[in-house]
């Protein structure tokens, strides 16, 4: 339950604690002091999105604290402990903050978190009810969570099993569709992978080649030249005439003067050991002429002919994958893997039938036990509605719950759930949605949360003003019904009705003051004499009136008397 919230610069409200604690709290006062705040504020703490025009005129930030005493911190401890926070044995610190340009902040047990930690963690400990609440209990997607939440922990694990099994068969069913659907497409697709791959294997081309064969071309291209210049400097360098006149000859000539007149000279020892090793690679190099040149005798036109047809193989290759080779070799290796995948449809196509199929099966079972628990739970949920209307100044009225099977199953299941009302014996029962009044409406909805609280594990209601369209008896009996769910679970309810308020073991009053130039708003705990007359302010306006002061107090004495 929440223990206690402390609000500052939010809307009118500067500061303000709401001591809350056990039981039933109510919260009034005059229209535009500011009790929608306190709505506000939990829905902050409970991760609703941040609205900037929610922060105090003239102020930077406005902050909200909840502190929860937990009955069960077991339930949540994961959940906190996963956002990198701390929960102190039984307490639970909460806080959102929200500037004026916007910005929010989440803390969580004195940790900053994601605000979808504040949703995750709101939608466990805190039901809100406001007249939109209304409205949408009109839609049959909140009746149907409203039985479903009757039906009790044993339908919501079977629930659990089938919507992970609805998931997987959704899942499978969406791939196999796919496939079949792209079937044509893959096959197109895999035949001209086919081809690709079986021409880029057939050239078998190799990293570089192309580089090497366009050198190899240019090589060839020039032949005769090349062939003359290596001649020319092969004869130049070792000429095989012996005239004496090529350049190993006059170096070794110089070297064999020099040695002549060896030790007599040192420089000239020095030169001459130089002109051997000149001589040494004069040879080597001339010798190195000479293979080259019989290697270029060996090329000819025929080598450059098969040359230029592989430069062209590959250039088609470039110009259909390249526009490097290595591209065309990665295609090739790509087109494998993915034509091996196009290959396997036919023996995927087998397989997601086969699951798809069992999974169906299980959908369809799991489905009629949904089904089973959702109609025997309508039975008991209508009948205990329709005792709780009877007590609601409806006394007439009764509630039908139908549960119809739907041809197709949804993530919900395969039923459709609509509440129907008779408001009187012998008239026709009309669906909720279309018929009821916004006091029919508020009254049923008190109800089911009446009856749903047995079976509910959210620790703490809040009501926002939902006894809209309600008076006199009626209204009484609202407030008789909101305390007896409170022996249950915290009850915390924004009111403008004495007949409610009346039934409160807390009341609040959020209080205006218009003294300055801004509107400032803060929360009074009230007690005695100060609760009578808020009280008496309420049925009458006048919260000093001698009549509405005994009309408080004799509302006081009745809902102490329940």
């Amino acid at each position: 339950m929440i223990e206690e919230i402390r609000i500052r610069n939010l809307g009118v409200i500067s500061e303000a604690i709401l001591p809350l604690g056990p039981g039933f709290t109510a919260i009034t006062g005059e229209t535009g002091a500011g009790k929608t705040m306190v709505v506000t504020a939990l829905a902050l703490l409970r991760g609703a999105r941040a609205d900037a025009t929610t922060v105090r005129s003239g102020t930077d930030t406005a902050w909200v604290e909840g502190r929860w005493r937990l009955r069960d911190p077991d339930a949540i401890r994961e959940l906190v402990t996963d956002a990198g926070a701390e929960l102190e044995v039984d307490e639970l610190l909460l806080g959102r903050s929200v500037s004026a340009e916007g910005r929010s902040r989440a803390v969580v047990g004195g940790r900053s978190t994601p605000v979808s930690v504040l949703t995750e963690l709101g939608e466990r400990l805190v039901a809100v009810h406001g007249q939109s609440d209304q409205s949408r209990l009109r839609s049959t997607a909140a009746q149907r969570e409203a039985l479903d939440r009757f039906a009790g922990p044993v339908f919501a694990g079977a629930l659990a099993d089938y919507q992970h099994a609805f998931r997987r068969w959704q899942a499978n069913t969406t791939e196999l569709r796919e496939i079949v659907i792209a079937q044509e497409t893959r096959a197109h697709e895999a035949d001209e992978l086919r081809l690709a791959v079986s021409e880029i294997e057939a050239a078998a081309p190799q990293s570089g080649e192309d580089a090497t064969l366009t050198l190899l071309a240019e090589r060839l291209t020039h032949t005769e030249e090349l062939r003359t210049a290596t001649a020319l400097a092969r004869e130049a360098l070792n000429s095989e005439e012996v005239d004496g006149t090529d350049a190993l000859a006059l170096v070794d000539t110089s070297q064999r003067q020099l040695t002549r007149v060896t030790g007599v000279d040192p420089i000239l020892d020095v030169l001459a050991i130089e002109l051997a090793q000149i001589s040494f690679q004069v040879a080597d190099v001339a010798h190195r002429l000479s293979s080259h040149l019989a290697n270029l005798e060996g090329e000819g036109e025929n080598d450059l002919d098969l040359i230029q047809e592989r430069r062209a193989e590959l250039a088609t290759l470039l110009r259909k994958f390249g526009p490097t080779l290595d591209d065309v070799i990665a295609h090739a290796e790509s087109g494998s893997a993915r034509l091996s995948e196009l290959e396997s449809d036919g023996e995927r196509i087998t397989e997601l039938t086969t699951i798809v199929n069992t999974d169906l099966t299980l959908l369809v079972d799991g489905a009629i036990a949904l089904h089973d628990i959702r109609v025997e739970a309508s039975t008991r949920l209508a009948a205990l509605v329709t005792a709780e209307l009877a007590a609601l100044a409806m006394p007439d009225a009764e509630l039908f719950v139908t549960v119809t099977e739907v041809p197709e199953p949804t993530l919900q299941g395969a039923d459709a759930v609509e509440f129907l009302l008779r408001p009187h014996p012998g008239a026709e029962p009309r669906p909720v949605a279309r018929s009821a009044s916004g006091g029919e409406l508020s009254r049923v909805m008190l109800a089911l949360e009446v009856v749903i609280a047995g079976e509910d594990t959210v620790p703490t209601f809040v009501f926002d003003e939902v006894d809209a369209g309600v008076g006199g008896a009626a209204a009484i009996e609202v407030g008789r019904r909101l305390a007896r769910l409170s022996e249950k679970a915290q009850v915390i309810v924004v009111t403008h009705l004495a007949q409610v308020a009346a039934f409160a073991t807390n009341h609040l009053r959020v209080v205006k003051d218009t003294g300055g130039e801004v509107t400032v708003s803060s929360v009074q705990a009230l007690r005695g004499e100060d609760r009578v007359a808020e009280m008496a302010r309420l049925l009458s306006g006048l919260p000093d009136s001698a009549s509405g002061l005994a009309h408080a107090r004799e509302l006081i004495e009745l809902a102490a008397a329940r």
